[in-house]
């Protein structure tokens, strides 16, 4: 582990029990105070810490909503784990859960297809937005403000020929994926896999997570893939009610 990065966490760890001096830090450290001092600046601006009025160092607020994905995460995967091993099961295809965490999609859970073909997706890995099945699910179900913000920072990176570049026709098929409730990645991440992504949704409408079927076009063609919505849809609104 880097040596930085171990030092950080365990100033969180240290703040964890209670607040903490600078000097107090470099002695827990066992490292000089402008160590510690570079380290906190850039905590502190990332509001992983903060310093009050007496220059103490506290938990910062960013830690919260890291906590809250954290916990919403944990519960949406041990919830969908049973309809994600049913729906797997019947399609025989891979299966993923993604959830949405500070301007990224994230896999939380893959369960890979029966058949001998593999994809390269792993959990913990971000999904992207602008080509991805979940990825669009999840950029739709944001609020529109902070829709709008994504879609001007996104790095339209073109996976293949049928890749979505520009602001305006994602934008157009974020449109479409909410008056539909769901979404297609018809070989625009990975030329040779079609996949389709529903919402889930609480009781609210609040949608907490996505997931999707991705199937090679050498096992089933677009179409075919299609034909597996009903099932996808039936699988979301089941994790949804035990959501609830």
């Amino acid at each position: 582990m880097s040596q930085s990065l171990a030092r950080a966490l365990q100033i969180l760890v240290s703040l964890g029990e209670g607040d903490r001096s600078l000097d107090q830090l470099a002695t827990e450290l066992d490292v000089h105070k402008t160590t510690v001092l570079r380290l906190l600046r850039t905590m502190e601006v990332e509001h992983f810490v903060r310093r009050d009025d007496a220059h103490r160092y506290r938990l910062g607020s960013r830690l919260f909503s890291l906590a809250d994905a954290a916990r919403e995460q944990h519960v949406v995967r041990a919830v969908a784990a049973p309809h994600l091993r049913q729906l797997n099961q019947r399609t025989g295809q891979t299966v993923h859960l993604a959830a949405y965490e500070n301007g990224q999609v994230i896999y939380i859970d893959k369960l890979d297809s029966v058949q001998s073909v593999r994809m390269y997706s792993q959990i913990g890995v971000p999904a992207a937005l602008h080509c991805t099945a979940v990825g669009k699910i999840l950029l739709a179900a944001q609020p529109k403000r902070q829709r709008e913000a994504l879609l001007t920072t996104i790095e339209y990176r073109q996976f293949t020929p049928n890749t979505i570049t520009e602001p305006d026709a994602l934008r157009d098929e974020l449109d479409l994926v909410r008056s539909q409730g769901w979404a297609h990645d018809r070989a625009e991440h990975e030329s040779f896999i079609n996949c389709i992504g529903a919402p889930i949704k609480e009781r609210s409408g609040r949608v907490v997570g996505a997931v999707s079927v991705s199937v090679p076009d050498v096992l089933l063609n677009y179409e075919q893939v299609l034909e597996l919505l009903p099932d996808l849809l039936t699988t979301t609104a089941a994790i949804g009610a035990d959501y609830n």
